[in-house]
């Protein structure tokens, strides 16, 4: 499910890590592994630094995970060669290192720091695909028409060597001035071809703002940032890599898939009554995609849809299969089997499932600590997904708490997105949007989902992470 970010560098969240217990430093025999690991000569592999790759991140990023390089074919199509840091070589089965990420499961993200999946001694530098340094990796090739169908999916184990590590808003600029480095010129073109794809296949798309919350003289503000479209463009790439992913797994008959169901129609049809308290035009007949792709994120109202419309991509699961394949392949959000395979030093499941790939693509038996490992990866990732879900809700609602505290009493004018289930033991109440700041929060009394209210705030702690309104 699509996670909201929030920035607030002067709010203290530690009471928050605290709660949550999360790890902070690596055991000693771990933190031991990954530095010999780090210090140890590469794996052999193919030699592919000829590639002029480069990477695409926040400009603070030091977990590179990906490096692209995009390339036109004769007769119109494109080539995609997308090196993925290569973790593998780096992490011994059955070794400290390994167990220690399967207690972490993923990286968990905070508004001060985050609490990496690895030791940064690889995941911000030995493995990390930086620029001008030869790095491990697996570097898929995909092959695309002129339509952007995929024509042929290749990979391999290579060291690459990144020329460049570039940030959102530079390429921007770049592209916006017609200045795009070589293997990233095609990357709109490219994007916004598979983009359209997606949209045919009902793929649902959230382009969910990042929220600053910033300290003035006066008390707090919230900004909102809508992702840059090169962000949106380079999402494409991995989306197409992980579908290449999970084509191999069935193909293969084993693996580890990324599924979810299709959005509920009760469940598209509250949105719609949610968009209709938001101002939000739906026209009739239209998909929930093409609604979704029309909404600004940067505007309040825009980014309170798009946090309701996260409501229908749920049920995401891990889905191992080694035989038969599964009665569910999908993955509603994408509209076609999925697999997570281009973030390892972020999320452990990605390890496990590029290896399965590169021994299907070669013909080879998949390792048995890989193979072992699939029907052991859900519930571990369940249980870091639920993790890295509250440390991102809890940041949230102490930001919204510490942007209201002050105005306790004030009227707000809201939107009604969610009622509560009817209940005796506990007064009817829902959900509300106000437009400033762009919270969400707990609304009590009797309120008519799809309408606009006056509604007072009665509540906003940050001690508790609680904010409440009440209608007027």
């Amino acid at each position: 499910m699509p996670i909201r970010r929030v920035r607030a560098p002067h709010i203290d969240f530690a009471a928050l890590r605290r709660e949550l217990d999360l790890p902070q430093e690596f055991p000693a025999d771990a933190l031991a592994e990954a530095e010999a690991a780090a210090a140890a000569p590469p794996p052999p592999a193919a030699d592919r630094t000829d590639v002029p790759f480069v990477t695409i991140d926040p400009a603070t990023s030091r977990d590179l995970d990906q490096a692209m390089h995009l390339s036109r074919l004769p007769g119109g199509g494109f080539r995609v060669l997308y090196a993925i840091a290569d973790v593998a070589s780096y992490v011994r089965p059955e070794g400290p290192l390994e167990a220690e990420t399967w207690k972490r499961g993923q990286t968990v993200y905070l508004p001060d720091g985050r609490v990496p999946l690895h030791p940064p001694v690889l995941s911000e530098d030995a493995v990390s695909l930086f620029p001008d340094v030869d790095r491990s990796a697996v570097v898929w090739t995909i092959d695309l028409d002129a339509d952007g169908a995929t024509t042929s999916t290749a990979l391999e184990r290579a060291r690459v060597r990144s020329r460049a590590k570039l940030d959102y808003e530079s390429v921007q600029r770049q592209v916006d001035a017609g200045t795009a480095p070589e293997p990233l010129a095609l990357l709109p073109e490219l994007g916004t071809l598979l983009a359209a794809r997606a949209a045919g296949r009902g793929a649902v798309n959230l382009p969910l703002p990042e929220q600053e919350v910033e300290q003035t003289a006066g008390g707090w503000r919230l900004v909102l940032r809508a992702p840059l479209p090169i962000e949106e463009h380079n999402a494409q790439i991995s989306l197409l890599t992980g579908m290449a992913a999970a084509e191999l797994m069935l193909r293969g008959g084993v693996g580890l898939l990324r599924t979810m169901p299709a959005p509920k129609p009760d469940a598209v049809a509250k949105l719609q009554a949610a968009a209709k308290s938001l101002g939000v035009l739906w026209p009739a007949g239209a998909e929930v995609g093409t609604v979704v792709a029309s909404v600004d994120p940067s505007s309040p109202r825009g980014a309170a849809f798009l946090d309701q419309a996260a409501d229908l991509l749920r049920g995401a699961a891990y889905t191992p299969f080694d035989g038969t394949p599964p009665e569910q392949t999908g993955h509603g959000g994408v509209g076609a089997p999925y697999a997570h395979v281009t973030a390892p030093l972020r999320r452990l499941a990605d390890r496990y499932a590029t290896e399965v790939c590169l021994a299907i693509a070669a013909g080879e038996p998949i390792p048995e600590w890989a193979r072992a490992a699939l029907p052991r990866l859900p519930k571990v990732m369940a249980d870091s997904d639920r993790l890295a879900g509250a440390a991102n809700r809890g940041a949230i609602d102490l930001a919204e708490a510490v942007l209201l505290q002050g105005r306790v009493g004030e009227l707000f004018e809201a939107g009604v997105l969610d009622l509560d289930e009817p209940s005796k033991k506990r007064p009817p109440a829902g959900t509300v949007a106000i437009d400033e700041p762009a919270v969400r929060a707990r609304c009590l009394g009797s309120l008519s989902l799809g309408v606009r209210i006056r509604a007072r705030l009665t509540v906003a702690d940050p001690a508790t992470r609680k904010v409440q309104f009440e209608q007027a």
